[in-house]
């Protein structure tokens, strides 16, 4: 029945069939009617297909598309991008208002690889995304290093990019997707950005250089070099782990990744122009006044210039006496200038700082320490530091200190990729691992010991720059630590310098000794345009000082042959190809000379392994004796390994491998499995031969027989008892104990089980009968029983 809403009746109702829904609805109130018009029940008002666009951009013979305007569109700004069957949606949202306190850029970059977005359910205990993995803070910082150069000066406003995949194919990486979808988002948005970037990864596969090559290429590339570059075919950030490429081929693959980066830009700038809000206006930008500046600099200018050029200085001496100065200046600034913000005063003085540090450089062609602009510092390396170890090295340069141990174990002890990470990186496990440690007091400072985003991206890095060394058939997993001890910058380089020093010292054979430097950047803009760089100085092996207050920090690793790693965060909103080139030109250089130092102290791996080492052997078990040597449900390997501590992994069928951490405990497990393999002597059997086998016990399903003493017991089948059905052996009058005649019919090639028959000598034929005991017989006839139920 139609309902009365406030006493009026409607005349059409969804009763009748003849309601047309929620369009028009006809009322009558007495002798008065009315037609009232209502919103149709499915039709969203948010929608607006006006909002949604999208540009596709050819890359590497691949499409890449994104598109905006349909998904999160309360998010300042939001883009799909995808390429394949890979989607990525990057949402940017930034506050409205600074943050308190804040002196620099709080950006934050979550990249989350959803286990749904690769057909996977979560292998952990709740079924569900825990915290992020190592893959996905790694890429997190490898977006959050591609914008970030991008930002407005002075803009301390909370920002967050977060990168949710939709859908992953497994061809095409998320990562690239993720860095180009964020651009997007930025450029789309309102929030004040100088963009937009492109990213693209290069490939080196079969001589040829290839642009965003799939899962499978990867795997036979020598190159895996992501590039992200602004207009203008500058680079903002680099990426690169190599199989000792040579320098000339791979400033080729950086020179072909930024021509392909600015067809995304433009396809970016296309979309924006039709679909990107208007940018915001922010009102409280961080600068500090030029008067303030001005009675900074003069009250601390030359004091400031005799720290940084007294070269007796170390890194706390020196950090103390501009401290002393900091104080007394800003006690004289915040009096004079009593109105302005505390902050302000700090960050004038600051500036005066890194002015007066960057024109010593840039006049006077000298560091604060004294070394020229490629002069390295002093070099110590030591070896075989403590005998228990497996291999360990000290590398001492300058101010920075690490130490680094080798540890072997067994295949069994590689990392395994949770099952996500296997469809995206086509990684199934890792024997090789190297772990970075940065702990407080290494900066005399306190703290908790965890290991965080910088300790992850830093160790990553290094390993990076070993693992292209380091030889395919290794018969341990390899664990590299690299301990900080002191810390006065490149600690990541000297990881690698110290860890190839490690490596070598255990008797691992690598192919090379590596080494890694740092190299920074100091520049000076173009009053005219500040975007163009009118001068600049390159400096070899940096100091932290100099890495704070410069514009770059540019770390490559590799051999005396080619280059395996590399990793290059700019803080200018790009660097032109020249500036790119002479740093990796530069690097090499110095990298070659701290090859040349480390060789005398280690110049290849020792060509055997420590005493103390562990021992890895093959141990061959036939089939047959499979079941005696592994035991019921594993029992006798399990206690191999509780009394003695080796592990024991099978192979194949029949080859296990043996893993001991000493020489001691590899004796000790072979004389267990000898003393449990030696009343199992396999005698030849010869194929259809016939023998005379005594039943040791009798089961439901048939006899367990032994051919000889030392055999262990096999199954003879009721099916071949006798010639007709044998429901139990009892029927037979078989007793424990007594001899049968069988043939021998070879093994089973599954389980190794010998294949004996009862049945086929029922026949009237027999031949001879052959006692494994010496003799050779007849076999009597016996008639068995009548009844076999």
């Amino acid at each position: 029945m139609a309902a009365r809403i406030g006493g009026i009746k409607p005349l059409f109702s969804r009763t009748n069939n003849r309601f047309i829904r929620n369009s028009v609805v006809l009322f009558e109130t007495g002798d008065n009617h009315a037609l009232v018009f209502r919103r149709k029940k499915h039709m969203n008002p948010w929608k607006n297909s006006e909002s949604e666009g999208s540009v596709e951009i050819e890359i590497g013979n691949r499409p890449l598309k994104i598109s905006t305007g349909k998904l999160a569109r309360f998010a300042d700004g939001c883009a799909v991008a995808q390429i394949g069957d890979t989607s990525v949606m990057v949402t940017a949202v930034s506050k409205t208002k600074a943050s308190s306190f804040a002196s620099f850029l709080p950006l934050t970059v979550d990249y989350r690889l959803k286990a749904a977005a690769a057909g996977r359910i979560p292998m952990n205990h709740l079924r569900r995304e825990r915290g992020p993995t190592d893959v996905e803070i790694l890429t997190s910082r490898l977006i959050d290093r591609s914008l970030r150069p991008l930002f407005p000066a002075g803009y301390f406003h909370d920002t967050q990019i977060i990168c949710n995949s939709l859908a992953v194919d497994g061809a095409h990486d998320p990562d690239i997707i993720s860095i180009n979808g964020a651009s997007a988002a930025l450029a789309l948005s309102d929030i004040p950005w100088n963009g937009p970037i492109g990213a693209v990864r290069v490939g080196h596969v079969d001589g040829e250089f290839v642009i965003n090559p799939t899962r499978l290429q990867m795997t036979r590339s020598k190159l895996n070099l992501v590039v992200a570059g602004s207009r203008k075919s500058n680079v903002v950030m680099l990426e690169a782990s190599a199989d000792n490429i040579l320098m000339n081929d791979f400033c080729k693959g950086i020179k072909l990744g930024v021509k392909e980066i600015q067809q995304i830009i433009l396809g970016i700038d296309k979309l924006a122009k039709t679909h990107a809000k208007d940018k915001r206006e922010v009102e409280e930008t961080f600068s500090v006044p030029q008067d303030i500046t001005d009675a900074a600099r003069e009250m601390a200018k030359d004091r400031l210039y005799e720290v940084f050029s007294d070269f007796s200085h170390h890194k706390f001496s020196r950090d103390r006496a501009v401290s002393d100065i900091r104080t007394e200046c800003i006690e004289k600034l915040t009096e004079t200038f009593a109105d302005s913000d505390s902050q302000l005063i700090v960050e004038a003085f600051n500036k005066v700082v890194k002015e007066t540090f960057r024109n010593i450089i840039f006049d006077e062609y000298r560091r604060c320490d004294g070394r020229t602009l490629t002069a390295l510092r002093d070099i110590n390396c030591e070896v075989d530091l403590y005998s228990p170890l497996h291999g360990s090295a000290l590398f001492q340069r300058g101010q920075t200190q690490v130490l680094c141990t080798v540890t072997f174990d067994s295949i069994e002890s590689a990392i395994r990729a949770d099952p996500v990470t296997e469809i995206v990186r086509a990684m199934k496990e890792k024997n090789f691992m190297l772990h970075y440690e940065f702990p407080p007091y290494a900066t005399n400072e306190t703290g908790k010991m965890f290991a965080s985003r910088r300790e992850l991206g830093h160790g990553a890095l290094a390993e990076k720059g070993i693992k292209a060394v380091i030889p395919d058939d290794f018969p341990f997993t390899i664990r590299l630590t690299s301990e900080v001890l002191e810390s006065n910058g490149s600690s990541s380089m000297a990881s690698v310098c110290g860890g190839s020093l490690a490596l070598m010292d255990a008797g691992v054979p690598i192919s090379a000794a590596v080494a890694g430097v740092a190299v920074g950047l100091v520049t000076k803009s173009d009053p005219d345009n500040a975007t163009n760089i009118a001068d600049y100085r390159m400096m070899t092996d940096i100091l932290g000082i100099e890495d704070y207050l410069g514009d770059m920090d540019f770390k490559m690793a590799g051999t005396k042959k080619g280059i395996t790693a590399l990793q290059a965060d700019v803080k200018l909103p790009g660097l032109p190809l020249k500036i790119v080139m002479e740093a990796i030109q530069q690097a090499t250089s110095g990298k070659k000379e701290i090859l040349d130092i480390m060789n005398k102290t280690i110049k290849k791996a020792r060509n055997n392994r420590k005493d103390n080492g562990p021992v890895c052997e093959n141990l061959e078990v036939p089939i047959s004796r499979r079941a005696r040597f592994v035991g019921p449900g594993g029992y006798n390997i399990r206690k191999i390994r509780a009394q003695t501590g080796v592990t024991i992994t099978q192979v194949d069928e029949s080859n296990f491998s043996i893993f001991a951490p000493t020489p001691s405990a590899m004796n000790e497990a072979k004389e267990q499995i000898e003393e449990l393999l030696k009343d199992d002597r396999e005698m030849e059997l010869e194929f259809g031969g016939v023998y005379t086998a005594t039943i040791t016990e009798i089961r439901d399903i048939g006899v367990m027989v032994k051919l000889y003493p030392t055999m262990t017991p096999t199954l003879l089948h009721n099916s071949q008892l006798d010639v007709r059905r044998v429901s139990h052996p009892s029927a037979l009058g078989i007793e424990t104990g007594q001899e049968i005649s069988v043939k021998f019919y070879g093994r089973d090639p599954a389980t190794g089980q010998m294949r004996l028959s009862r049945k086929v000598l029922m026949a009237p034929s027999t031949p001879a009968l052959r006692n494994l005991g010496g003799r050779t017989t007849t076999p009597k006839t016996t008639t068995p029983p009548t009844s076999t139920s």
